[in-house]
């Protein structure tokens, strides 16, 4: 039977439902397809699709978010693909919807994740499970945000996620949107992911500086590196995973931004 969904984008597409061979390009949302239940359906996901680890070992991969194999897609035959406007190229995306229906999400705040997470539920025939992981997710940061009013957390945060040169998270992205939700206030005005040179960055004197461990992976060493650079700011190794993945991730989040709290606070 042929259902009609709207995607994040304000696409209709038309699909067979439920959908029985899904290709997922986005890792945060094939863990969130495992996460509501589904198992032979996900037939094709990219090289960082990490989560779960069983399924990223047994399910075919189709090249990486930004550079995929369009020929091997094609050869998987999906009824459905799932992509995200920020994490895939468009090109590719295109040439991908005039063979097949492709639903595309476009997430910069915890509220549209929410709504993607419901979309999603519906569109593979998982509403409940979906309706489930939502509940949590808005429990678990509603508490968030309140602790971290109560106990005055108010700090000026840069959080860089690249090197050579140095990007950091910046206006209009769903990082920004997590930090405000713990007390944190972005010192990066400019929009999605700017170039900043550390001088400018010791400018900004933010309290914190966080170090993402995706996309590029901060070390311990480049922790060294900057926290000479900044000795009035506090540099930090984050777990990436936990700023920018939104899917079911966001429910391991609350316990670990709880932690950080903590952290900051002492």
């Amino acid at each position: 039977m042929q259902h009609s969904f709207t995607d994040q984008l304000g696409r209709e597409i038309r699909i067979n439902f439920p959908p029985k061979r899904i290709v997922s390009l986005v890792p945060s949302q094939t863990e969130l397809l495992f996460e509501l239940g589904l198992d032979e359906e996900v037939v094709g996901i990219t090289k960082f699709c990490v989560h779960p680890i069983a399924k990223f070992a047994s399910t075919a991969k189709v090249g990486g978010t930004k550079k995929l194999n369009i020929d091997m897609i094609r050869a998987l035959q999906p009824d459905l693909i799932i992509g995200n406007k920020e994490e895939n190229q468009q090109d590719q995306i295109e040439e991908l919807m005039v063979e097949f229906p492709v639903w595309m999400s476009d997430i910069y705040t915890l509220e549209e994740a929410k709504k993607m997470i419901l979309q999603v539920g519906e569109l593979v025939d998982r509403q409940p499970e979906a309706a489930y992981l939502v509940h949590l997710i808005h429990g678990g940061f509603t508490d968030l945000q309140s602790l971290s009013l109560r106990n005055g957390i108010d700090k000026k945060v840069a959080y860089m996620i690249w090197r050579k040169p140095f990007m950091l998270a910046g206006k209009s992205t769903f990082i920004d949107d997590l930090l405000a939700m713990n007390g944190l206030r972005n010192v990066i005005e400019q929009e999605r992911y700017p170039e900043i040179g550390l001088e400018t960055l010791v400018a900004l004197k933010p309290d914190l500086v966080f170090l993402s461990s995706e996309p590029y992976p901060f070390k311990t060493r480049h922790l060294q590196q900057i926290q000479s650079a900044l000795p009035q700011s506090h540099v930090m190794l984050v777990d990436g995973e936990m700023f920018s993945w939104y899917g079911s991730r966001l429910v391991k989040a609350v316990q670990y931004l709880f932690q950080l709290q903590n952290e900051i606070r002492s």
